[in-house]
């Protein structure tokens, strides 16, 4: 039961691979994920990477859970830690490969020694339909839409990069305004599939900065889709151009934005360690 953990800008995750766990096939329980991510009765991580997984489509395939148990379609910091597990397993040669999950398929590309990767996120839709937003009015693109939270109006984007994201621009955020209304905002009846949520504030052309909550894992320092979204979100603003840097806690992630919003992801990854599961550890439900 052996599992390899890494983080990529703070956001940890521990990649479980199948093979290891023949038993918990096709797929762990969620009381298994709850316990393996639980900070204090488990090794702690801001989710599990279950993987390499068949593919049809693509070299690989990978599902992504959050520490509540709930599933992710698709997650930046999530496929750049998988791409480097792939590299330092030796499962890949060719530093230029295809993983699959849930949400589409992405391009994966090793940049020194796995230390870095680039990854071809897809395109970023604005569609409604797509995301999915819960609208009055016709489908459309959730462009500067108004929301009430608590005791706050806020002007919202959304948008949908394989999961479903709420970019709220700002002249000024915090942790403090994430703690506080990322909650709210990530279970409103708005987003019927939930949504992950980005307080936005945009620096310069080049530089934006971003407080985020995670869908199904809270207060997050850093993730690479909603880097994703909340840049093609400031750039459809016509707020930054199409080559910028995000600014999170956790550390930085350079977007570059092409045609139809193709999204090129670039961060760092880095292992934090590699062990064996005990099985007193599941002697506690939490």
């Amino acid at each position: 039961m052996r599992f390899h953990k890494y983080h990529a800008l703070g956001n940890d995750y521990i990649v479980l691979n199948p093979a290891d766990f023949p038993s918990w096939r096709p797929a762990p329980t969620v009381e298994q994920i709850r316990v393996v991510c639980h900070r204090n009765f488990g090794i702690g991580s801001d989710g599990i990477l279950w993987g390499p997984l068949p593919s049809q489509q693509s070299e690989f395939g990978l599902r992504i859970f959050n520490p509540d148990g709930s599933e992710a379609e698709k997650s930046g910091n999530g496929l750049r830690i998988f791409s480097r597990f792939l590299w330092d397993q030796g499962l890949v040669k060719n530093p230029k490969f295809t993983v699959e999950t849930p949400g589409g398929h992405v391009e994966s590309v090793i940049k020194e020694q796995g230390r870095l990767i680039t990854i071809a996120m897809g395109r970023v839709s604005f569609d409604s339909a797509r995301i999915p937003v819960n609208l009055e009015g016709p489908a459309r693109e959730v462009i500067n839409e108004q929301i009430r939270i608590l005791d706050r109006d806020f002007t919202y984007c959304a948008a949908t990069i394989g999961n479903p994201h709420c970019v709220i621009p700002l002249p000024e955020i915090s942790a403090e305004l994430a703690h506080k209304y990322g909650p709210h905002l990530e279970t409103h009846a708005n987003f019927p599939r939930k949504t992950n949520v980005q307080f936005l504030k945009v620096r310069d052309r080049k530089n934006i900065q971003i407080e985020i909550w995670e869908r199904g894992a809270g207060y997050t320092l850093a993730s690479g889709s909603s880097s994703s979204a909340a840049a093609a979100v400031a750039h459809k603003l016509g707020l930054v151009d199409r080559d910028l840097t995000v600014h999170m806690p956790g550390g930085q992630i350079g977007i570059t934005i092409g045609d139809g919003f193709s999204i090129m992801m670039t961060g760092t990854v880095n292992k934090v360690a590699e062990g064996t599961l005990h099985p007193e550890l599941f002697a506690v439900k939490v």
